[in-house]
């Protein structure tokens, strides 16, 4: 202790202290000091540490600090930055910024790497909006990004956006339609799905650019309608009420065309049906067409449009369910949705057409009425196939009126479609479609049976009966019609229409749709109710 006195020149050393009362404790305590000291020699800082614990978030390193705040939610942040004058400045970093952007939007662009590669934006507009165009004229209607920082993104972008990202059926009458809003890079864009042209339903789903939302300035956002032929403009957007929100073009002169609507109708349908008027022979295919274009040209890109979810998955379910495209006679490729509800599947119409509109029930599977197919011969007739699924129709009426007296459930049980009946339950054959793959039987279609694209499958594993929706022109005298479900595989199946005598074949719609599943089976069921209401 002398020794440590005159090295210190102020009596006992700290040190000297601590190992005296370790002393007095006794011989065990004395060993765990000179680990300490030995400690303390290797790195001189742990002692520090030691001795300081955090007592707040204060005391907390600031690279700890952008950790933690990166993890909380972007609406939380502004009321962080109000507690202190530390918390303010590291709350200015990028890095927490982006991660929001990242984490609550899906955003994938980096600023900072746009400006270090040299990206302009004209790039960012014809890789991410149009790719057709070819010269540099809308190069001056692009925001610049070399003074915006992710701050000022979250902010003034994507939060107050953040209500109209997601899947949308928009108002255009009994066509509707499919618009998918996502951010997209560094804007927020409203993309338009158009099924692909007639019959090629196998084809991937066309996409058409409505509207963009992006950063003008630092200090709001612009929006701009993207619809015409003239790059884009103007436009507007305002929330209407909860999951509703219109649209509006603010200069509608973009839309028009120099050749005046011949030139626009000849261009329009090149685009949505891949032809011209004199590849149509049919002259009912023609007055559909005109109708259609005559209709929707009329809103100008001005539109409603009110929010629709995906179903949710369930294991027991038959197949998995979503979005398909599906081919409808003179009425060309349309939208449904493939949802599951218990012993029922339901195909809802997102597209519709003058005869059977938007949101209508288009089709009703009842998987606890499997039918078995008869060999490929009697499949060919038309007849046979008829009496079969009639025969489940009539049984499937009768049990809906009431119970039947004995006798008469007696004889129904001994004809031959009720053996077609008897066939494995829907959730055997969901089971059996999650194990080991099942048995494929040949199918063909019945001869005089009309098939917009020849190019089905010759194979399928269940059939079941099921009802179509027909009606009249303008949705008048509505009814449901037998008819017959043929699952192919996962991603196809089709529907004979037994009174028409045609087939409808759908193709699963592939494409990734971010912010679109119902959060509970009763929104998506109320979604479901709220749709038929709105053409009814």
């Amino acid at each position: 202790m002398a020794v440590c006195a005159r090295l210190c020149g102020v009596g006992q050393s700290r040190r000297c202290r601590r190992r005296q009362r370790h002393r007095e404790q006794g011989s065990d305590s004395e060993a765990d000091m000179d680990e300490e000291e030995e400690e303390e020699r290797i790195d001189p800082g742990c002692a520090g540490r030691r001795r300081r614990h955090p007592q707040s978030l204060l005391d907390l390193p600031p690279e700890l600090l952008v950790e933690i705040f990166a993890s909380l939610p972007g609406t939380a942040l502004p009321s962080l930055a109000l507690v202190c004058k530390k918390f303010r400045q590291i709350l200015s970093t990028e890095t927490i910024w982006r991660r929001r952007c990242t984490e609550e939007f899906g955003m994938k662009e980096d600023l900072r790497k746009l400006e270090l590669v040299g990206v302009s934006s004209r790039e960012i507009y014809v890789k991410r909006v149009n790719p057709r165009v070819k010269s540099g004229r809308f190069t001056k209607l692009l925001p610049d990004y070399e003074h915006m920082d992710y701050r000022d993104v979250y902010a003034r972008l994507l939060h107050p956006y953040r209500h109209i990202l997601g899947l949308w059926q928009p108002d255009i009458g009994p066509y509707g339609g499919l618009l998918n809003v996502v951010v997209d890079g560094l804007f927020i864009i409203g993309w338009m799905y158009l099924p692909p042209h007639d019959p090629r339903v196998e084809d991937t789903m066309r996409k058409r650019p409505l509207f963009r939302i992006h950063m003008w300035e630092s200090s709001k956002a612009t929006v701009e309608c993207m619809y015409g032929h003239r790059g884009p403009h103007k436009g507007d957007i305002q929330t209407v009420k909860k999951d509703e929100f219109s649209t509006k073009c603010n200069q509608t002169d973009h839309h028009r065309m120099p050749g005046g609507r011949q030139e626009e109708f000849r261009t329009w349908l090149e685009e949505e049906w891949g032809r011209t008027l004199e590849d149509i022979f049919h002259e009912h295919m023609q007055e559909l067409i005109l109708m259609k274009f005559i209709y929707t040209s009329q809103y100008d890109n001005c539109l409603t449009y009110r929010r629709i979810y995906l179903p949710p998955c369930l294991p027991t379910d038959l197949l998995p369910p979503g979005l398909f495209k599906g081919t409808y006679g003179s009425h060309g490729l349309e939208i449904i949705m493939l949802s599951f509800h218990g012993p029922c599947a339901k195909a809802t119409k997102l597209t519709g057409d003058p005869n059977v509109p938007a949101g209508q029930l288009t089709l009703d599977i009842d998987l606890r009425r499997p039918v078995c197919l008869p060999d490929l011969d009697s499949q060919r007739n038309v007849e046979e196939l008829s009496r079969l699924v009639l025969g489940v129709h009539e049984q499937a009426q009768r049990e809906a009126q009431g119970p039947c007296p004995p006798t008469e459930r007696a004889e129904a049980c001994d004809r031959p479609e009720a053996a077609a009946s008897a066939a494995p339950s829907a959730s055997q054959a969901s089971s059996s479609l999650s194990g080991t793959s099942p048995s494929l039987h040949p199918f063909i279609l019945p001869l005089g049976v009309i098939a917009r694209n020849e190019e089905y499958p010759r194979t399928c594993k269940l059939c079941f009966y099921g009802t179509g929706l027909i009606a009249g022109h303008g949705f008048t005298s509505p009814e449901r019609t037998p008819g017959l479900f043929v699952l192919f595989d996962d991603n196809r199946f089709g529907f004979i229409w037994l009174e028409l005598k045609s087939f409808s074949l759908y193709s699963r719609v592939t494409d990734r749709l971010a912010h679109a599943h119902a959060p509970t089976m009763e929104r998506f069921e109320a979604m479901l109710q709220n749709m038929q209401s709105w053409t009814s």
